[in-house]
C-alpha cells in the first residue's frame, strides 16, 4: 500500500462525513425521531414538540429534510389552509443508525463522563 498524503477535503478523507452531517445536523435528529415516534404533525404541533427551536431554524430544517427525501411536506388547499409533515420511507430507513447510536449510548456514555471529569475534575453541580 502507497502513503497518501492527507487531504482537507472532508468526503476524500471520510467517506462517512456527508451522511453523519446530514443525520446528526442539529436539529435533524430531534425532528425524524419526533416525526417517526409521532407520526404525521403540523408546523406548531412540531415545534411545540422540540420546544426550543425557532420557527425560522424549524422551517429551514425542514426544508432541507423535505430536498433530502427524508420528510414530506403535504399542502391541504382548505380554510384555513393546512400544512403536515411525515417522515418518508427514507427518514424511516435511518432507524437502525439511531438504534445503534442509542445502545452505543446508554453503554458508554457513563465512560464518556469519567474520561471527561478525569480530564477537567468533576463539573459543579
Amino acid at each position: 500500500m502507497t502513503w497518501r498524503p492527507s487531504t482537507d477535503e472532508p468526503v476524500e478523507a471520510c467517506p462517512i462525513a456527508p451522511a453523519v452531517e446530514l443525520i446528526f445536523s442539529r436539529w435533524t435528529t430531534p425532528i425524524l425521531w419526533a416525526l417517526h415516534e409521532y407520526g404525521t404533525q403540523r408546523f406548531v404541533e412540531l415545534e411545540r414538540r422540540l420546544g426550543s427551536i425557532s420557527s425560522k431554524v424549524l422551517t429551514q430544517r425542514l426544508r432541507q429534510l423535505e430536498r433530502d427525501g427524508l420528510v414530506e411536506r403535504r399542502y391541504h388547499a382548505e380554510v384555513p389552509p393546512r400544512v403536515e409533515y411525515d417522515i418518508t420511507d427514507l427518514g424511516r430507513s435511518l432507524q437502525p443508525v439511531f438504534a445503534a447510536v442509542g445502545t452505543w449510548s446508554e453503554t458508554n456514555m457513563p465512560s464518556v463522563e469519567k474520561a471527561r471529569e478525569a480530564y477537567t475534575g468533576p463539573l459543579p453541580r
